[in-house]
């Protein structure tokens, strides 16, 4: 009954999606939001992943996202062959294997979607997510030095690729 199942993205859970991602960003530690966007919103880019055919999943318990993973191409022609990947999980899933069954799914779809490169940014302090990302087959192709700056706090970005 607990059992956590990968799905793709949905407008029905976009509220879901929404709580997790502001659980993820009020910890000030991991994202580029310190908290979500307003409901409408979210449902917007959901309904705007849908209709460009963008990736998203879901790691849902019963009802609740606990997780989530999305591949967003990016729109400016020169740059269509890539996507930009975000994710994150709720802190009590955090270490049970969630990232590795997302990000499994999504490299899978973005083959299918014909994407040659997923491209992303992690604080550097963010192990376990570079880790994972390695997992995969990311490289690191550089770091931006103080890029981001959380309540007085200097974070680096690490930016990473994956060719497929």
């Amino acid at each position: 009954m607990n059992e956590i199942k990968i799905i793709n993205k949905s407008l029905e859970l976009a509220d879901s999606f929404r709580d997790a991602l502001d659980s993820v960003s009020r910890e000030r530690t991991w994202l580029a939001f310190t908290e979500a966007p307003p409901y409408e919103n979210v449902r917007e880019f959901v309904s705007e992943l849908i209709r460009d055919n963008d990736i998203q999943v879901y790691a849902v318990q019963g009802d609740t996202v606990v997780g989530w993973c999305d591949i967003v191409r990016r729109k400016r022609g020169v740059f269509a062959h890539t996507g930009g990947l975000g994710m994150g999980i709720l802190k009590p899933h955090r270490g049970k294997g969630l990232g590795s069954r997302m990000m499994e799914e999504c490299i899978k779809q973005a083959r299918a979607n014909g994407l040659e490169k997923i491209c992303l940014e992690v604080y550097s302090h963010n192990t376990a997510g570079i880790a994972l990302y390695k997992k995969f087959g990311f490289v690191q192709e550089g770091v931006k030095l103080k890029e981001v700056k959380i309540d007085g706090k200097y974070f680096d970005n690490v930016v990473m690729g994956l060719l497929l």
